[in-house]
């Protein structure tokens, strides 16, 4: 039945990633809607991300990224960056790159 109603709203049982996570949400500011985010590779600025957890799940560009409250072009790996979200994101939800294809 719940299968019939979520087709009726144009809902689809989200796609299960096989690649690895770039990253991970180890914390969110809800007030100010920034994500802390430990990446485990480089990351450019204007990169294209997904966030994806339990009830996460979409995807922006990396606009604003700040380390100690300084603009950054590039998240380091192994580092916690601050990042503007567009949504609300959970601790212990990943990061994952979109390839252009």
């Amino acid at each position: 039945m719940l299968k019939n109603i979520l087709r009726s709203l144009g809902k689809k049982k989200p796609k299960v990633r096989t690649d690895k996570p770039v990253g991970t949400v180890t914390h969110y500011y809800g007030g100010l809607g920034v994500a802390i985010v430990k990446f485990k590779k480089i990351m450019p600025a204007g990169a294209d991300v997904q966030f994806c957890g339990a009830t996460t799940d979409f995807s922006q560009t990396l606009d604003s990224m700040e380390l100690n409250r300084k603009p950054i072009a590039k998240a380091p790996k192994g580092k916690e960056v601050g990042i503007k979200v567009k949504k609300k994101v959970r601790e212990g939800d990943n990061v994952y790159e979109n390839k252009e294809e």
